[in-house]
């Protein structure tokens, strides 16, 4: 099979994790038979630099011209630190998600067995945990219009849902609940927001579409304390945009690292994979940042966008080698040695060879 994918590595750690996940795409390909074409452009801060925009119309199209997105992270701290600047990295990410028609984000959360002591939470509350957040991403108040008055001192962002957002959405979160264990959390704020009722609403008038499926309702706040305290409690849980972003950056606390969740946002076009854990300047270029996200990443895109299951299966197999034999970055390595960015990298491309 040959596989054309979009390499979009963008700022900070991003082209070091990228860098070791087509090191894995690679080893993969060659033990399976299959032939890959990379098409390298760019996003973010570094697209920012070469020509004024956060997302070029040439990455765009690069893109659509591919099989799937394996994109690293944007962000960049000169554009942080100025609430003034008028393009932000942030920009091409969503203009890209927009473009793209990506409108639901899955991030799988689990844990595995030999690092469940590294999660912040007790033990027997995480040890199985195993559950998928759908996160809409195209709608509601980073999409919404958004403004300042009275010279500058009044800001607003308006959080916008129209029912054909949130009937797609939903369906996708039903589907996925029916191949996993049958249970679908829908979680809003609908005692306050108006748009949260009109979710619960629809929620409500497609249960039965789905009998199989066991649905219940949870408030954002009650939902991010049942994170911390019962994660095996949820199966799949689908949100609005915001509070997905919040819940999902939540739930690293379950796995002990953000390094280690992967996701995909899928939709209308080319699908595209990526880390969780943003751009990590602090890291950028020191060799030792945690790839394993992003390898994850890669085994999400055989699944999901090549409906290659072995082959997902031998990366998610080759990371947890990697998780039990401590070949791990210093995130992870705790007393013991840290293995730099690269040697992760090297170690799982070569134990799936």
């Amino acid at each position: 099979m040959k596989l054309k994918i979009a390499k979009l590595p963008g700022d900070g750690i991003g082209p070091e994790v990228v860098a070791q996940a087509v090191k894995v795409v690679d080893a993969v390909c060659a033990r399976y038979g299959h032939e890959v074409e990379y098409r390298e452009a760019l996003v973010g801060a570094c697209a920012i630099d070469a020509t004024c925009s956060a997302y070029p119309e040439e990455t765009h199209r690069i893109c659509l011209e591919s099989d799937a997105v394996l994109f690293g992270a944007v962000g960049d701290p000169k554009y942080d630190n100025d609430p003034t600047a008028k393009v932000r990295p942030e920009t091409g990410l969503l203009a890209m998600r927009k473009q793209l028609g990506l409108y639901a984000n899955l991030r799988p959360v689990e844990t595995f067995k030999s690092l469940v002591h590294k999660s912040p939470l007790k033990e027997d509350l995480v040890d199985g945990a195993d559950f998928l957040c759908v996160r809409e991403l195209t709608g509601g108040m980073y999409f919404g219009a958004k403004g300042r008055e009275d010279g500058g001192d009044t800001a607003y962002d308006t959080n916008i849902y129209h029912r054909f957002e949130i009937e797609r959405i939903l369906k996708l979160a039903f589907e996925y609940a029916r191949r996993r264990r049958r249970h679908l959390t829908v979680v809003d704020k609908a005692n306050v927001l108006e748009s949260s009722r009109l979710w619960r609403q629809i929620a409500k008038e497609m249960e039965p579409q789905y009998p199989d499926v066991q649905v219940d309702y949870m408030f954002v706040d009650n939902a991010a304390m049942k994170l911390i305290t019962g994660p095996k409690f949820f199966d799949v849980l689908v949100t609005e945009n915001t509070f997905g972003d919040i819940l999902t950056d939540e739930a690293s606390c379950v796995s002990g690292s953000m390094g280690l969740l992967a996701s995909a946002s899928v939709g209308e076009h080319t699908s595209l994979f990526e880390p969780i854990h943003g751009s990590y300047p602090q890291a950028a270029g020191k060799n030792i940042a945690n790839p394993l996200a992003t390898i994850l990443s890669a085994a999400m895109m055989f699944e999901y966008a090549f409906g290659l299951m072995k082959e997902g299966a031998a990366i998610r197999k080759a990371v947890t080698e990697s998780i039990d034999n401590n070949i791990v970055t210093e995130d992870l390595a705790g007393s013991g040695k840290a293995y730099s960015t690269s040697e992760v990298g090297d170690w799982v491309a070569s134990n799936i060879r």
